[in-house]
């Protein structure tokens, strides 16, 4: 009879070849969710689509999740795990992705409204499936993590989303050419790879339940009888610092997500960058554009990993900073050895744009490594929720181009630091077996501001500049997006005094937010 006094998690080379699998699926299901930002242009030129249509077919994406869908899909991941939750929810999104990419290239007819009623109804379904996937990556984060490096890998899995919408943003305008449906079949043909890195991934979540079972048999046991209960919804309800990191996910969130949709579309027509990326910007590898422009997003996110991960794993000072120094001059080289392809990019609305998530890849995994080692994840929350005031202060208030670069990079850098700190805090505000509940929970209400700016966005868009759409529409005028961005200014407020409130309920209930992963709250005052 084996006998085991290790599991796989126990084992770093496992846990992170897990969580590569698992993020697979995460990296596409981003991709799929921003990549129409770097098309909100062609969709009106080359489809007919207004703003507020655009926006209609971002929104609509959340609705089901606003009534209830995160939840029961919470429910599901809680009671029959992780593995059905994720194939159900993976194959819904999948599935929706499809019928957005057939209605799109006019399967189900070729006029407007047949058109955008069905890409409605794919997005509808992918997103009903979108926000479990991210509910069961996150859970499985923690369930081979917990104990380890929980926040540096929750933080690199987000900066896999992370990746996946920058160059979703960035990638879509080359991979469409002068065709939206080559663009929307790409990124869908995406979802169904990343859905086979979880099914491969299964193969060794089954193997590790088997292995804890035999070192802990009452452990599986205790997990079996625990069903969900309704009042778990009441008790997290009840739950100050839960509901204070809840609302501060819906407030944060807002501000950034539905932004993303519309930063390429805001460059052009607010600072005077272009849409068209001449071709002497793009990077050939293979023979192909698409390929190569990606490979650079790909390196940024090596980058941010090496940032974090080599440093760590060296004990000496000494050679801390050694391997700082030298990935410190490899990534100067790298940016050097590509200045004059990203002179050009930076004139560019959608690799410009992209610069919000790629922010992300970069600052995500070293702001969750000092999470893991020096806590203050509250304090994080704060400095982040400032950041998104100043950012879109300086995208609504000013026309200057340095304003539009300054507030991306402290959009990106605040779009690092408040995820990085937020999900490892809620695993230590909520009980394990209860986390996807908790998850699903939090995603259920963030979904009813994502659902209400992404549309509200586009509405407003229209209406602020009604009076010269015919000539907007006609290339004689710009769109005005200074009072839809500066609405957002609000939402930034919201967050911070959500941050401080967090900090303060943290204090009397004594989760330890401020604390390095694995101490004690008990030890806060030794």
């Amino acid at each position: 009879m084996e006998n085991i006094t290790k599991t796989m998690r126990d084992r770093p080379g496992f846990r992170w070849m897990v969580l590569i699998l698992i993020s697979g699926l995460m990296f596409a299901t981003y991709w799929f969710q921003d990549f129409y930002g770097g098309l909100k242009g062609m969709m009106e030129t080359t489809m007919g689509f207004t703003s507020e249509e655009f926006g209609r077919l971002i929104g609509l994406t959340t609705i089901a999740n606003m009534f209830g869908m995160i939840i029961v899909g919470g429910i599901i991941l809680d009671k029959w795990g992780i593995r059905l939750a994720g194939l159900l929810f993976g194959g819904l999104a999948v599935l929706g992705a499809a019928i957005s990419a057939l209605a799109t290239a006019g399967f189900f007819g070729d006029d407007h409204s047949t058109m955008l009623t069905w890409m409605i109804i794919g997005r509808i379904m992918f997103g009903s499936g979108l926000e479990i996937v991210c509910v069961v990556v996150t859970r499985t984060v923690v369930k081979w993590f917990k104990g380890y490096e929980l926040a540096l890998a929750m933080a690199i899995s987000v900066g896999f989303g992370r990746l996946g919408s920058a160059t979703g943003i960035a990638l879509s305008p080359d991979i469409a050419g002068n065709s939206v449906p080559a663009a929307v079949a790409f990124a869908a043909t995406l979802i169904g790879i990343g859905l086979i890195m979880f099914v491969i991934y299964l193969i060794f979540d089954i193997r590790l339940d088997r292995q804890e079972a035999k070192l802990n048999k009452d452990k599986a046991e205790e997990g079996a009888d625990e069903d969900f209960k309704f009042a778990d919804l009441k008790k997290l309800a009840t739950n100050p610092s839960f509901m204070y990191i809840a609302l501060l996910c819906v407030a944060f969130y807002a501000a950034v997500f539905p932004f993303i949709q519309y930063a390429a579309d805001m460059l052009v027509n607010k600072f005077g960058f272009t849409y068209d990326l001449p071709a002497e910007g793009n990077i050939i590898l293979f023979g192909s554009a698409a390929m190569g422009n990606a490979a650079v997003f790909l390196a940024f996110f090596i980058f941010g990993i090496s940032f974090s991960i080599i440093p760590s794993q060296i004990k000496k000072m000494g050679g801390k900073l050694i391997a700082l120094g030298v990935i410190a001059a490899l990534f100067i080289f790298f940016i050097s050895s590509l200045s004059d392809y990203l002179k050009i990019w930076l004139n560019n609305g959608p690799k410009t744009a992209s610069l919000i998530p790629l922010g992300t890849i970069l600052f995500t995994p070293i702001f969750g490594l000092y999470v893991d080692k020096k806590g203050k994840a509250a304090s994080l929350m704060i400095l982040g929720s400032f950041l998104l005031i100043v950012a879109h202060l300086s995208l609504s208030l000013f026309d200057s181009v340095f304003h539009a670069y300054f507030g991306l990079l402290s959009l990106g850098i605040a779009f690092s630091l408040v995820p990085a700190a937020m999900w490892p805090s809620v695993a230590k505000i909520v009980p394990e077996n209860r986390l996807g509940t908790a998850y699903a929970s939090m995603f259920t209400v963030q979904n009813w501001g994502l659902g209400l700016f992404f549309w509200g966005i586009g509405a407003l868009l229209d209406l602020v500049n009604k009076a010269d759409l015919d000539a907007i529409r006609a290339g004689e005028a710009n769109y005005d997006y200074t009072i839809p961005i500066l609405l957002l200014v609000g939402c930034g407020v919201i967050s911070i005094f959500l941050s401080f409130k967090l900090k303060q309920a943290d204090r009397k209930q004594g989760y330890g937010l401020e604390l390095p992963s694995g101490a004690k709250p008990e030890a806060i005052s030794e």
